[in-house]
């Protein structure tokens, strides 16, 4: 669920990111503070599976002989 809010930042730091980000996958500063919270902060991203299923792939990978 998105809440946007806005964050100031010094033009030094926007003018530095974007001259950063430029040529790479990354199109906007916001994108770049994004990966960077998250980064920072992975507790805070959805989850891609539910615990059973994690758990049946880990059961699955151990029996493959990864774990």
């Amino acid at each position: 669920m998105l809440h946007p809010v806005s964050i100031e930042l010094p033009l030094k730091i926007i003018e530095k990111i974007t001259e950063d980000i430029e040529g790479t996958s990354i199109k906007t500063v916001e994108d770049f503070v994004k990966s960077l919270v998250m980064q920072r902060y992975p507790e805070l991203n959805e989850r891609v599976y539910k615990e059973e299923e994690e758990e049946m792939i880990k059961q699955r990978l151990e029996k493959l002989g990864y774990l």
